[in-house]
């Protein structure tokens, strides 16, 4: 008697099924055992680096280099709050979660004096090489330079509020050194000079240092005298209701940069790029426009927010590389 056809056709359908199953176990086993290799992988710290070169200041230096550090890799300088220091810029922002995307070194610099703020006010800090905090700052980008073969077309600087102001000023006293600066509620360079020691200058604080943006622009060229190369990109972060550095200082800044740049102060666009923000951009329309800056409607001093260093990244270039 012949066989039931169904039972002929069952056999090579059951060595196919072994046959995948056969195929598929070793590349299962494969991901088991490396998926958690992966996933393991430990980050990268924070490390205090020492004996960086000249620091007249006694500034402190904090590195963090990302396990992936690019070949070449780009310098971003990120610069602490009065009352804060570089490990509370790094755990508090998220330039070294960022830096493990993209590949790039973060530096910390970290006050040491009792007010844990920068100086942007003395004679010695508002001009290149003049001394104080800038010079030690400059310091810690040649090291990291030297160190890591790093791109000299790619050293930026950010701050916030006192780290704000002396982004204006490494800007200012470095425009050879830097590329872009990304300032979150700070004044424009020299606003904030005294010569009296004091680090405080209430009527730039308040607000109520106004000058043309000629005469804004010459104190930027007054700090490098004779240089006639490049000027750095700014983007300008300011809450219209900042009572620690008024919002004024926002319109100065922009007076100033635009002017450094050489370009007009009609803005080339203007946007929203989020609910309660005004961006005008300057001298050009793209995320890398000569001038950027953002208004944040009804926005108080603590301006940063997390979230915004991508926006930041994005200005300075990075992302795109």
């Amino acid at each position: 008697m012949p066989r039931p056809p169904h039972r002929t056709a069952r056999r090579p359908l059951r060595k196919v099924l072994v046959a995948l199953l056969a195929a598929l176990v070793p590349l299962l086993a494969a991901t088991l055992l490396t998926a958690p290799a992966a996933s393991a992988a430990p980050r990268a710290a924070l490390t205090q680096i020492t004996n960086f070169g000249q620091n007249p200041s006694n500034l402190q230096m904090y590195l963090y280099v990302p396990n992936n550090v690019a070949r070449k890799p780009a310098v971003v300088v990120a610069v602490h709050y009065c009352t804060g220091s570089g490990p509370a810029m790094y755990s508090g922002t998220e330039y070294a979660s960022l830096a493990d995307r993209y590949g790039f070194i973060v530096v910390y610099p970290s006050v040491t004096r009792s007010s844990k703020c920068f100086d942007v006010a003395s004679p010695q800090a508002l001009r290149r090489g003049g001394g104080s905090d800038p010079v030690g700052i400059k310091s810690m980008v040649d090291w990291t330079v030297r160190t890591y073969n790093a791109d000299t077309s790619r050293i930026f600087a950010t701050g916030i509020s006192s780290g704000a102001m002396m982004t204006n000023v490494l800007l200012g006293d470095y425009p050879d050194v830097f590329a872009a600066g990304a300032a979150f509620a700070g004044v424009p360079f020299a606003c904030f000079a005294t010569t009296n020691g004091s680090e405080w200058n209430s009527e730039c604080a308040g607000g109520r240092i106004i000058r043309t943006p000629q005469a804004w622009g010459d104190l930027v060229r007054g700090a490098y005298p004779g240089y006639n190369g490049p000027r750095p990109r700014m983007q300008l972060w300011h809450g219209t209701q900042d009572d620690v550095l008024r919002y004024p200082n926002f319109g100065e800044e922009i007076k100033q940069w635009t002017n450094v740049r050489g370009v007009g102060q009609t803005p080339s666009s203007t946007d929203s790029p989020q609910n309660g923000w005004t961006r005008t951009r300057y001298g050009g329309t793209g995320d890398r426009a000569p001038v950027e800056a953002i208004s944040m409607q009804g926005v108080g001093h603590n301006v940063y927010a997390w979230g915004m260093g991508q926006r930041v990244l994005t200005f300075f270039g990075i992302t795109g590389q």
